[in-house]
């Protein structure tokens, strides 16, 4: 079974069984393949060697939105004026903070250093986004539906079995955020 995240003199320590990790890496190559950018066959190099990408839409799947929102509310154009310059490093830097944490499951031990602490972060993030989109979370009161799922065995169709989920990265997260936080306190004394 799992053991929370803790804040130690090596580094955060975890352990996760082999199931454990299994899941995650799954997980994390899941929403590593969300992400990963179309080829296009006329794509100018010189604009995907600096980012841009003149072709960048609003995603259709409402995950996809959550993990690469518009960045105002009311402006489409200018959402997408930034999107075109922004969106391929940002796809980028979550597969590169998704692909370091998977990396990281291959060691016996799970001892992260602070860089390592912070991909870990970004990926769990990114897969409860995903997770609360398949939810259908919206607010507090769906989260907390949610979070009744505790019994793996009670896990009878695919939307307990992904509230499970949700509620073990959501853990899992929240621990590696207090580990994060102790670390911090004990730098700045």
């Amino acid at each position: 079974m799992a053991k929370a995240f803790k804040y130690g003199l090596k580094g955060i320590k975890g352990y996760l069984e082999p199931a454990e990790r299994e899941l995650l890496r799954s997980l994390f190559d899941d929403v590593i393949s969300m992400l990963e950018p179309e080829q296009r066959a006329n794509e100018d190099p010189l604009a995907a060697l600096v980012g841009l990408d003149t072709e960048a839409r609003e995603p259709s799947d409402r995950a996809m939105r959550r993990l690469l929102p518009n960045v105002m509310k009311n402006d489409d154009d200018a959402s997408l004026e930034f999107r075109r310059y922004t969106e391929r490093s940002l796809r980028e830097s979550k597969i590169g903070a998704l692909k370091a944490a998977a990396l990281s499951l291959d060691r016996e031990n799970l001892v992260l250093t602070p860089d390592d602490a912070r991909h870990w972060a970004t990926a769990l993030n990114d897969v409860r986004l995903v997770l609360a989109e398949r939810l259908d979370i919206r607010d507090d009161a769906d989260a907390d539906n949610v979070h009744l799922m505790q019994d793996w065995a009670q896990a009878e169709d695919v939307e307990s079995y992904l509230a499970l989920v949700y509620n073990f990265t959501t853990w899992l997260q929240e621990s590696l955020v207090q580990a994060m936080v102790h670390l911090l306190d004990a730098k700045g004394r």
